[in-house]
Parts: C-alpha cells; sequence; structure tokens
C-alpha cells in the first residue's frame, strides 16, 4: 500500500524539499548511498574488493534536459573509471548509466546525443578494463533504451541491458536478448507503472521474473540476476545449475546497503556478487525508490531519522 505514494513522492519537488531539510536525512541515507564524491565510490569499491564482491557504480542523476549538465555526468563518470584504476579496481568493475542523465530526453536529438556520451562513457571503461550497463528506467524509455543498447553493441559488444520484470512485454524482451555474450541484468522494476503495461501483484511480478529467469538461463548470454528475494536466488541458484552454467557464465548483484550477509555468502561460492553502488549528490529519486520497494527499508529510515534528531 505503500509503494504508489513512495514512488509518487520520488517526483514531488516538494516533498524532495521537505526530506532534504532534516538534518538527519544525509546521515542515514549513507546506508544505500556510498557519498556525494567520486572518492566515496571508490572508498566503498575497494571495502567490497577485500571481501570478494565486485562493484557496478551509479552516478546518480536522470531526467537531464540540459547538455551542459548530461557532459558534465559524462565527464564525472571518466573520472571515476579513471580513480578506479589509479587504485587497481577497475578491472573487472562496472559502471550503471542512465541514459536520460547524458541527454535522452533533450529537445532536438535527444537519442543521438545520449549514443554519443555513452560511447564516450564506454570507451573509456573499455580503456581500463571495465564494462557498462545501460540502466533502465520507466516504460516510455524501454524502446529508445534497447534501441541505442544495439547501437553500442556494434562497437562494444559487452554493453549490459537491464530488464525489468514487471512489464509485461519483458519475457519477449529477454529471448531477444539471450543471444551469445549478451549481459543481462534482470530486476523486478522500481518505477510507478499502469496496469496495461506491467503486472500490479507481488506475486504476478514474482512469476514473470521467474520465466523470465528461465529464458535467460537457457540462452547463451550471461544473466545478471538482481535480487533480494531469498526464493528468487534459490530459483536462481537451481536454473543455473539446471542449465549446467559454472560459477564464469552468470553472476549474482544487490544494492549496496541491503542483505550484506547474503552478499558475502553468494561471493564465498566462488560465483560473482556485483554491488550496486550509487554515489553523488542527486540521491534523492533513487532513494525514495529503495524504500517504496521494502517496508523495512522505510522503517530503517524513520527509525534513523529519530534517533539522529
Amino acid at each position: 500500500m505503500l509503494r504508489t505514494p513512495l514512488l509518487a513522492a520520488a517526483r514531488s519537488p516538494r516533498i524532495r524539499a521537505l526530506i532534504e531539510a532534516v538534518p538527519a536525512t544525509r546521515a542515514v541515507v549513507r546506508r544505500f548511498v556510498s557519498g556525494a564524491a567520486t572518492e566515496d565510490a571508490v572508498r566503498v569499491a575497494g571495502e567490497l574488493a577485500a571481501d570478494g564482491r565486485k562493484i557496478t557504480i551509479d552516478h546518480l542523476g536522470e531526467d537531464t534536459t540540459d547538455a551542459a549538465q548530461a557532459a558534465r555526468t559524462v565527464q564525472a563518470y571518466e573520472e571515476l573509471l579513471s580513480a578506479l584504476a589509479e587504485q587497481g579496481l577497475s578491472e573487472g568493475a562496472d559502471v550503471s548509466v542512465k541514459l536520460s542523465a547524458v541527454g535522452q530526453f533533450l529537445p532536438g536529438d535527444g537519442e543521438g546525443v545520449a549514443l554519443e556520451n555513452a560511447r564516450k562513457i564506454c570507451a573509456a571503461a573499455e580503456a581500463v578494463g571495465a564494462t557498462v550497463t545501460l540502466d533502465m528506467e520507466d516504460h516510455t524509455t524501454t524502446d529508445s533504451t534497447l534501441g541505442i543498447l544495439r547501437k553500442l553493441r556494434g562497437e562494444y559488444p559487452w554493453v549490459g541491458a537491464v530488464l525489468q520484470a514487471y512489464l509485461r512485454r519483458t519475457e519477449q524482451d529477454c529471448r531477444d536478448l539471450s543471444g551469445p555474450g549478451s549481459r543481462v541484468r534482470l530486476c523486478k522494476g522500481a518505477y510507478s507503472e499502469p496496469e496495461t503495461v506491467a503486472y500490479q501483484d507481488k506475486s504476478e511480478v514474482d512469476k514473470s521474473y521467474v520465466r523470465c529467469l528461465r529464458v535467460l538461463m537457457a540462452g547463451q548470454g550471461y544473466p545478471m540476476v538482481a535480487s533480494h528475494d531469498p526464493r528468487v536466488i534459490a530459483i536462481a541458484e537451481r536454473l543455473a545449475a539446471d542449465a549446467g552454467r559454472t560459477a564464469d557464465d552468470h553472476e549474482f548483484q544487490m544494492l549496496y546497503g541491503i542483505r550484506p550477509d547474503e552478499q558475502q555468502r553468494i561471493a564465498a561460492t566462488g560465483t560473482t556478487m556485483r554491488v550496486y553502488v550509487p554515489c553523488g549528490d542527486e540521491w534523492y529519486g533513487y532513494f525514495m525508490r529503495r524504500l517504496a520497494e521494502r517496508p523495512a527499508n522505510l522503517t530503517f529510515f524513520l527509525r534513523g531519522l529519530v534517533t539522529r534528531s
């Protein structure tokens, strides 16, 4: 029942201003966001690497309608990748990029701008042994994002895609993207979507996730299982075994700050455990979606505010 109002709050400038005005907010947000600066993300990457976990870093930002801001986002990724390389952390690392943050919604040829900006990030990643995954946003961007993905893969075949199981179209998208070498992160989805395009009931989303996972595990690509749900993780492990997959041809992903003990357990099995690490000042939308995903996150946030106030 809280999901819809929390997702609406994620788009509300008024509620954002109220939450950001509470001094204790930033301290609590640090559970889910590494920090505002590049060095914060690099520090967290080092901590995770120390016990065998890998990273994908998201420089937070979305819905950019300013070309200069899009260019600054590209520069931030370039600086981040360079800093990871300097610390010996870039090999096997990944960065997650929202195309709306690099120009997808700019007036005129926004898709073209986003494509060129994403190419720059891919070039910087390839130079230091890292990869790039294109984050998926609300359903209105899906076709555009997959179109840009296809163009990028002509030059950088390792570019990853994200598919959201709550969308009714996703099972077919999984079939289309399950070919050799295709990196696909499967998540449940974290945006408010209409019933016409997305499953609304949690059980239906869960069933869709498993159907999509079956397609990816049976395919020739590289599935990336993005879930904190113990049942989904157990199903994924069984499907991987049934498909004859080894520890090297699929991975699990979880969000920074959520179920760290389980992250360490998976990493200890030898299968890649990749942690999604957000950084930057534009944390509000991301943070509100995390609260909407799990009521326990909201309880933690409110308890933290009371404790620190």
